[in-house]
């Protein structure tokens, strides 16, 4: 919104120019979701307690746990109206690439709105079936996909992946034949629309696993999230692209704004979520946040450096695959004491606090190093 009075008025009043400056609105944007988080933390979490929205405690969780019965949740509502707000004030909203990552970080948010009212409603840790939650963030994913596909056929977008290291290697997952023919044209790019669905459902489930501390998924994000923030500005200026060797990609500057606000309300939120937490994010917040940093990922093709952008929920969701795969695989025996890997420190002696810092600072190791790529190249 804010963008369009520079539009309108830069002319006129020198000081619309700032406007036109993408660090100074990602600055302002992160700010304002930080206090629009901070804010309205009490009055979200009194109106949780109010509506006795409570969390649920799986009787096969750590028995510590038991004492967080109760703790309001779905707090994600509020980091994603402080995610929203900011990014419709601070962006320019004919930027196409604004409005299809909002998309994506509020359909994901509905679905684990839905699963957590379905939660709450029964009065049990039961919502959405597993089959029925899939299938939703796979749809979410797909369409995703889908637009990205018709950027693609507009000259907007480019399906070629980036490779850290490799600056020659540009692979596409387009079916190149079929393109040339009209009626195959969505069925060429198949394997990009598979490839994109299983990034975006892959990283909001294991966002989801991660959160299951008090500001572990939260600090993560907030990491996770300032990365993502450098690695859309570079994308999106040309000069900066230009030296770093990195695919310059025209608009989605824009982008950074959006990443900056998450970063602010993740940081707000982590104010009231911080052990010992006031509230939880509930799936409406985590799959949302992990549908988000997935989407931003794929629009700045840093796709295969989203491993990096977000290696503890990597190392999170691994954990539990390999578990449940080594514990079909052998009849009942287990690798981890219990998964997520959290919970197996949490069973080995380790202090909730302790297990939240270093996997902090891994996830700060894991971001850093996806920004040395931008220079070794």
């Amino acid at each position: 919104m804010f963008y369009f009075l520079y539009l309108k008025f830069y002319s006129h009043h020198h000081a619309f120019n700032l406007l036109r400056y993408i660090t100074l609105r990602t600055a302002f944007a992160s700010i304002t979701a930080l206090l629009l988080s901070i804010l309205a933390g009490p009055t979200t979490i009194r109106r949780l307690k109010n509506f006795q929205i409570g969390q649920f405690i799986r009787e096969e969780g750590p028995e510590s746990h038991k004492a967080k019965a109760g703790t309001p949740t779905m707090g994600g509502v509020l980091i994603n109206l402080c995610i929203l707000i900011p990014t419709l004030l601070w962006t320019d909203l004919s930027n196409v690439f604004v409005w299809l990552v909002l998309a994506a970080t509020l359909a994901f948010g509905a679905i684990g709105f839905w699963d957590d009212y379905q939660k709450v409603r029964h009065r049990q840790n039961l919502g959405l079936t597993g089959r029925t939650k899939m299938f939703l963030q796979i749809l979410v994913g797909f369409l995703f996909g889908v637009a990205l596909m018709l950027l693609t056929a507009a000259g907007h977008y480019s399906t070629n992946l980036t490779f850290p290291f490799f600056k020659q290697i540009h692979p596409s997952f387009l079916i190149s034949p079929l393109l040339s023919k009209p009626w195959a044209y969505p069925v060429a790019f198949l394997p990009f629309l598979i490839f994109v669905t299983f990034l975006l459902v892959g990283s909001s489930n294991a966002v989801n696993l991660t959160d299951g501390l008090d500001g572990l998924a939260i600090g993560c994000v907030i990491i996770s999230a300032s990365a993502l923030t450098s690695l859309t500005y570079v994308a999106g200026n040309a000069v900066l692209a230009g030296y770093l060797d990195v695919e310059h990609l025209p608009g989605v500057a824009e982008l950074t704004p959006f990443c900056g606000a998450m970063v602010g309300a993740s940081l707000g939120f982590l104010w009231y979520n911080a052990y010992p937490a006031e509230i939880f994010m509930g799936d409406v917040g985590s799959l949302s946040l992990g549908g988000s940093i997935a989407a931003v990922a794929v629009i700045i093709k840093q796709e295969l450096l989203l491993p990096f952008i977000g290696g503890i929920f990597v190392v999170e969701a691994l954990s539990v695959i390999l578990q449940v795969g080594w514990f079909k695989a052998t009849g009942g025996r287990r690798i981890f004491r219990m998964a997520p890997l959290h919970h197996h420190f949490e069973l080995e002696g380790w202090k909730e606090s302790k297990i939240i810092a270093r996997f902090w600072i891994a996830a700060l190791v894991f971001s850093l190093f996806a920004l040395t790529t931008l220079k070794i190249r």
